[in-house]
């Protein structure tokens, strides 16, 4: 398909938070950033099997405030610039709206381009079927129809929502009869007997032409808010955003536009909505077990055993799920590890730090790893990136400690500058406030103990 490249941009949808991959999916580090097979994650593998067909600079990518900075580092791992490329969303407004802000967006640079939307967090076996399913896709979109990607099932799956296709056109395509939500096991069981069902994989090709005009007779409220934010960028406020409807590209457009058709695919995809699906999807030991970490196992079968930090150690066990990191260990049955979406609710009741992020929290200037944190007091382990700038302090209550344990760091306070070098040291007292700047060219290291005087 390299004739595409000039004419096609590859839309992204990053929002999700994933809380079915809990605890190595966080708030503020989504399954998209994750790096499950060690290498890449699923957002730059996302990226890499559409390079060879689909122009990387014309990608992109809707996400949420909070999860610009890791997107863009992981665009740059893989060369691409993030300049431009990226869509910041005030909050989630679901798919409807942030497909059609990354048209608007689009429309600034094309007329009338071929769009193809992905989310950011799927994965795919089969790449050679992939690109010649997105050949099809496009010569459908070309001939002004709104192609959803369906996926033949292979198995009565009930956490994906269905397709029912109705008379078929060409090229595998059909027309739609309708979309269903996920059904019981029963129901699920029956689709795949009839043959003519697809799950809804949430990939999609169109014309911008056809899509704004789809979007401008069927959701006048959605196109007439995100048009008047577009004028002037700035205008897009979370205040102003939040007043968009908060709805699903299926529920605003494809149930209602009569142009829509599903493209029969079968190439290897899941969108690792859970525990079980990424278990099915990696591979596995001659005791199909995946094992990703330091694990040591005895007389363990059909396990998905998760490491980080500690050693996981089985012993008689069958069909289960253990997944450690640094502050957390989830251990369940595999074929219910989906159920973890209710623990997620559970802490976030409770206040709990573990359903938002890390330990280890990744900034624009590097990231900071929380070591101990008790009544009173905090030691944190600060990583700056070379010649990047971090402001702390300025609290009524905390006197801050910092101890330089590796590299250089120029400390700026109301007094002027000053080098530490490591093992040198410097105390903000209260209300006092610094910028430390690594001028360096290798990471800055830095013991943070911050006290609160009135404890």
């Amino acid at each position: 398909m390299p004739e595409s490249k000039g004419h096609t941009y590859s839309i992204l949808l990053a929002g999700g938070t994933g809380t079915r991959l809990w605890p190595v999916s966080r708030e503020s580090f989504p399954k998209q950033l994750v790096k499950f097979n060690g290498k890449d994650s699923l957002i730059q593998n996302t990226i890499k099997r559409l390079s060879a067909v689909l122009d990387t600079d014309k990608i992109r990518i809707v996400c949420g405030k909070e999860h610009l900075h890791g997107i863009a580092s992981h665009m740059e791992e893989l060369g691409i610039a993030s300049d431009d490329k990226i869509i910041c969303e005030p909050c989630g407004r679901n798919t409807a709206p942030a497909i059609l802000l990354a048209a608007f967006n689009i429309l600034k640079h094309e007329k009338d381009a071929i769009l193809f939307v992905f989310p950011a967090d799927h994965v795919i076996r089969d790449l050679d079927s992939f690109h010649k399913k997105l050949k099809s896709a496009e010569g459908l979109a070309e001939m002004g129809y709104i192609v959803t990607f369906g996926i033949k099932p292979d198995y009565p799956e009930t956490g994906y929502g269905y397709i029912e296709g109705a008379a078929e056109l060409f090229d595998g395509a059909f027309s739609i009869k309708k979309f269903v939500e996920k059904p019981d096991a029963e129901t699920a069981k029956s689709y795949i007997e009839a043959g003519n069902f697809f799950w809804n994989s949430g990939m999609f090709a169109f014309k911008l032409s056809v899509i704004m005009k789809e979007f401008k007779g069927y959701q006048p409220e959605i196109y007439n808010k995100i048009e008047t934010m577009m004028i002037k960028e700035d205008a897009i406020t979370r205040e102003a955003y939040e007043q968009i409807p908060n709805i699903s590209i299926d529920y605003a457009i494809m149930e209602k536009t009569k142009k829509g058709v599903v493209l029969s695919s079968d190439f290897g995809w899941s969108d690792i909505g859970s525990w079980k699906s990424l278990y099915d999807f990696l591979p596995k030991d001659p005791d199909d077990n995946v094992i990703v970490g330091d694990v040591i196992t005895e007389d363990t079968k059909a396990c998905l055993l998760m490491g980080n930090d500690r050693l996981i150690a089985t012993n008689q066990v069958k069909d289960m799920v253990v997944v450690e990191t640094e502050d957390s260990v989830f251990i369940s049955d595999l074929n219910n590890s989906r159920n973890v979406k209710s623990i997620v609710e559970k802490l976030k009741k409770r206040g709990r730090p573990e359903c938002q992020h890390h330990k280890t929290v990744s900034e624009p200037w590097g990231c900071y790893k929380v070591l101990e944190h008790k009544n009173g007091f905090k030691v944190s382990r600060i990583v700056m990136d070379p010649d990047s700038i971090l402001r702390v302090g300025d609290n009524d209550s905390l006197v801050k400690h910092l101890l330089v344990i590796k590299g250089q760091a120029k400390i700026t306070t109301g007094e002027g500058s000053r080098f530490l070098k490591r093992k040198e040291s410097i105390v903000l007292y209260e209300k006092e406030n610094a910028e430390i700047e690594n001028c360096e060219k290798e990471p800055l290291q830095i013991i943070e103990v911050d006290i609160d005087s009135q404890r």
